[in-house]
């Protein structure tokens, strides 16, 4: 049901566009969920980046304040984090998360990998 893209390998400073595309989800269902962006790097759990509910509000882990801006498209069922400023510790497998209380439903992405060198 979510499909993640824009992830790859950029060098420290640089800035990637990660993509979440709710495919086959009803527009109730979208519009009424908390989409996430979790991340999980080697050896370590997975952590949550960012999050913003159905009413946009927003949240983020202390470490990517400031960097980091995820937002959402409801017409298109599209989640974004546009991450700037990248670290080497921003390294792991990005995934896309949806959480709708109101529906009861909720899923994950496949991930996608962002490798940030130093």
């Amino acid at each position: 049901q979510l499909v993640e893209s824009g992830g790859g390998l950029v060098q420290a400073g640089g800035s990637l566009r990660l993509s979440c595309k709710a495919s086959g989800m009803i527009l109730s269902v979208f519009s009424s969920s908390t989409m996430a962006w979790y991340r999980q790097a080697p050896g370590k759990q997975r952590e949550l980046v960012a999050n913003i509910t159905s009413e946009r509000l927003l949240n983020y882990s202390d470490s990517v304040k400031g960097r980091f801006t995820i937002s959402r498209d409801n017409s298109k069922r599209m989640v974004y984090l546009q991450m700037n400023s990248l670290k080497p510790e921003d390294t792991g497998v990005y995934y896309c998360h949806s959480n709708s209380a109101s529906y009861g439903r909720t899923y994950w992405g496949q991930g996608t990998q962002v490798t940030v060198s130093s």
